[in-house]
């Protein structure tokens, strides 16, 4: 493996950082999440619904989550809108960007396909962990003032495929995002 193909790839991936999903200023957030912070979120949610599904690999379906956005890199994030009309050739950017990774690029473009394709039992999963995320993501948006959200969660509750999904996303009508913290704060004995 070469290192500066790595190293130039390592550099490459930072755009995620960058590049903030653009489809959630169609329901007025001005400062949505980055690709990236979607795709740590997601990994996580894969890890947990692989688990929670039997998936003896969970570590694969999180693989193949924290890679599943690679194209954006080099295309951005397009959001559906924007499909009407845009075309991005996802797969040539991916093959372009793996091209130079030999085998470690093979590798990449193999868990990115799965996601792509829904062919395994782990692409189902990690497509299902992507649209949870955004789920979830859109629950916090509508409970700080941005309702439009309200169609990601209606047309992700259409998508899923996996039981447990279905279970974590039928979930959102029972909790705020903010329940997680309610009675862990440490109360001072001055307070009393």
């Amino acid at each position: 493996m070469d290192a500066k193909n790595i190293a130039n790839f390592i550099f490459e991936l930072a755009q995620l950082r960058r590049i903030k999903h653009e489809g959630w200023r169609l329901a007025g957030v001005e400062h949505p999440d980055s690709v990236a912070e979607h795709s740590l979120r997601a990994a996580q949610i894969g890890f947990v619904l692989a688990v929670m599904e039997g998936y003896e690999r969970p570590d694969e379906v999180a693989s193949i989550v924290v890679f599943h956005e690679l194209e954006e890199c080099r295309i951005g994030d397009v959001h559906r809108v924007a499909n009407r009309y845009v075309t991005a050739d996802k797969e040539r950017a991916v093959s372009e960007q793996a091209a130079p990774l030999a085998e470690l690029g093979e590798r990449l473009q193999r868990l990115w396909s799965q996601m792509e394709k829904r062919d395994t039992t782990a692409g189902i999963i990690a497509k299902d962990a992507d649209y949870l995320e955004m789920a979830y993501l859109a629950k916090e948006y509508i409970e700080k003032g941005h309702g439009e959200a309200q169609d990601w969660i209606n047309n992700i509750g259409r998508a899923l495929k996996t039981e447990s999904a279905k279970r974590l996303f039928a979930e959102l009508e029972t909790v705020s995002f903010c329940d997680w913290w309610k009675g862990l704060k440490k109360i001072d004995a001055r307070d009393r």
